[in-house]
């Protein structure tokens, strides 16, 4: 049995090098990190004077610079052919150069000036190149056999360490595609305004996508994609409408799939639009299977853009097209809000006009106050003061139930058949009472069929020649009056209008004395509330028109809005408030 020789010192000083060096480059999983250790774990196994690692893109078939020493400046910049040079005959071979005399050997293409000997190593992964190891020398002869056998035991390494690297800078990147995914999720979802909506979808594809023309386009009701948004090189860029099925981007939204198109002048669905495009992906943003419009991304490089681009855009494109869907039903309804606004704001300015201003001409012997405060923009309460005679104020207060624009409109129309009604007095004197008036109302009211709504209403006719008041009430809160025989309600019952067909009214009458006081209030005064949800109540109300009752009538009403006011304690209002005061001069 013939024993193999000991290993000599020397070779086992390398072994024990090469071991070390493939432990440290296989540990390093950053792609650049990994790059610039390459060079110096090889300069303690064999001298050079230039050195450059090779990585080969498959879908050109080219051989790219990664990193280098030695080389001249912009050396990034070097492509070299699977055809050209020692590079890319020893990938194109798969096997390994050594040339110690390059101007014999014709395949040499000069990068680096002064350089004598070349040794080229194949890297491979799974029986396939993807790159190389180039070492040179300014001195001939320089490389020997053992460099190439251990050149390519690190290549091996080397190999494995870059495929790694890769991995784990595209599980990276990935990472940081659905990160920015998540944000741009929330980011986009807060978004309410389209222009800034647009730039920032812009902002966040940069992040994740390298383009040189970037652009919104919405398709219109017409069937018509129009830019919306579009930046090159971070100006903003005009581009004309593209009709449905038109260009890549039309063809994209027409049949609702992504367009990736490696080289557009092979593409006759390409319309050139910016000058120096050479590829472009067109990703549609759909919505429930209906396309809202396309995101384009157009750069000056071939095959500038991937499958996996087209995997990121896709989802981003989701999430545009649920963000500016949102966006475009916030202006709607923002424009519609707007409108309203307006509407509601000139509808308040009719409803204040339709209430009086003060006493009807020419009345004497009378004064009178009123206050009214809607719990919305409007209101259904209403009141009136009305001469149907001369010497005769008739007063009425009505509460339609429910607030805001229906109510409003119910009490508009409550109002005016309580004017027609008042003002046939003078031809129509026994049909004209208050219970009659009452009635009238009722049976008009409940022919509309408006069943949700009905109108509490007092009616009230003052005649000063004959110092009587005769008052009717269909369930407004009893009125009150303050007299020489003291504060009190005046309790007079009645069905609210509209309700049931044939209600009849009782009346009551009072004899006028000089200082009278009486107070007519809807329900939201007893009935405004505390923070704590406790009512005002009718016996708050007689306590502040006990104190108010010698003052003018508009003071009597200031303080019971004030003391109202002061008892909800910042609550908010829950029901409109009319309050009305009259006191015999």
């Amino acid at each position: 049995m013939i024993n193999d020789p000991p290993a000599t010192p020397r070779e086992h000083e390398i072994l024990t090098i090469l071991f070390d060096l493939g432990r440290q480059v296989t540990s390093v999983l950053e792609l650049g990190e990994l790059l610039a250790q390459i060079p110096k774990l090889i300069g303690r196994l064999i001298q050079f004077d230039a050195f450059a690692v090779y990585l080969l893109d498959e879908r050109r078939s080219e051989l790219r610079a990664a990193y280098s020493v030695g080389y001249p400046e912009h050396s990034d910049q070097i492509r070299v052919r699977l055809d050209q040079g020692l590079v890319g005959a020893a990938v194109a071979s798969q096997a390994p150069l050594l040339v110690n005399d390059v101007t014999s050997d014709p395949r040499y293409v000069q990068m680096v000036p002064g350089m004598a000997a070349e040794l080229v190593v194949p890297l491979l992964h799974k029986a396939r190149p993807i790159g190389a190891l180039n070492i040179l020398s300014h001195n001939r002869d320089q490389f020997s056999l053992s460099d190439v056998a251990l050149l390519r035991q690190f290549g091996a390494h080397v190999a494995v360490a870059l495929v790694n690297a890769r991995l784990f800078e595209r599980s990276r990147r990935d990472a940081e595609a659905f990160e920015m995914l998540a944000e741009t999720g929330r980011d986009v979802a807060a978004i309410l305004e389209l222009d800034e909506l647009f730039a920032r979808i812009a902002q966040l594809m940069r992040r994740v996508i390298d383009y040189r023309t970037f652009g919104i386009l919405l398709l219109s009701d017409e069937g018509v994609l129009e830019m919306q948004f579009a930046v090159q090189y971070g100006e903003k860029v005009e581009v004309p409408r593209v009709r449905l099925g038109e260009g890549l981007v039309g063809y994209a939204a027409l049949h609702k799939e992504a367009v990736l198109v490696p080289d557009v002048s092979q593409d006759p669905r390409y319309i050139p639009l910016v000058p120096d495009v050479r590829s472009e992906l067109a990703i549609p943003m759909l919505l429930k299977d209906r396309c809202i419009g396309v995101l384009d991304l157009e750069s000056p490089e071939l095959e500038a853009f991937t499958k996996r681009d087209v995997e990121i855009l896709t989802l981003l494109a989701s999430q545009a097209a649920v963000a500016i869907e949102n966006a475009r039903l916030y202006e709607t309804v923002r424009a519609n809000e707007v409108r309203l606004e307006k509407e509601l704001h000139f509808a308040q300015r009719v409803q204040a006009s339709l209430l009086p201003a003060g006493l009807p001409k020419r009345m004497k012997g009378v004064d009178v106050a009123a206050s009214f405060a809607p719990a919305r923009e409007l209101g259904g309460d209403f009141h009136d003061f009305l001469a149907p005679e001369s010497n005769t104020l008739v007063v009425a207060v009505g509460d339609v139930s429910g607030k805001g624009v229906p109510a409003a409109l119910y009490s508009v129309f409550a109002a005016e058949l309580v004017r027609g009604r008042t003002f046939r007095r003078r031809y129509l004197p026994d049909r004209s009472t208050p219970a009659s008036v009452l009635s009238s109302v009722n049976t008009i009211l409940n022919q509309r069929h408006l069943d949700e709504y009905y109108c509490t209403m007092c009616y009230a006719i003052f005649d000063l020649k004959r110092r009587a008041v005769t008052l009717a009430n269909s369930g407004l809160p009893y009125p009150i009056r303050a007299s020489a025989e003291g504060v009190s309600q005046i309790e007079l019952p009645g069905v609210p209008l509209g309700s049931f067909q044939g209600s009849t009214y009782d009346e009551l009458t009072y004899v006028l004395r000089s200082g009278d006081l009486f107070v007519f209030c809807s329900d939201g005064v007893s009935e405004a509330m505390d923070p704590g949800g406790q009512e005002f109540t009718s016996a708050r109300l007689l306590e502040v028109v006990e104190r108010s009752r010698d003052l003018p009538p508009r003071d009597v009403v200031a303080n019971i809005f004030a003391a109202v006011e002061a008892f909800r304690a910042g609550a908010p209002p829950n029901d409109d408030m009319t309050a009305v005061a009259v006191k015999i001069a």
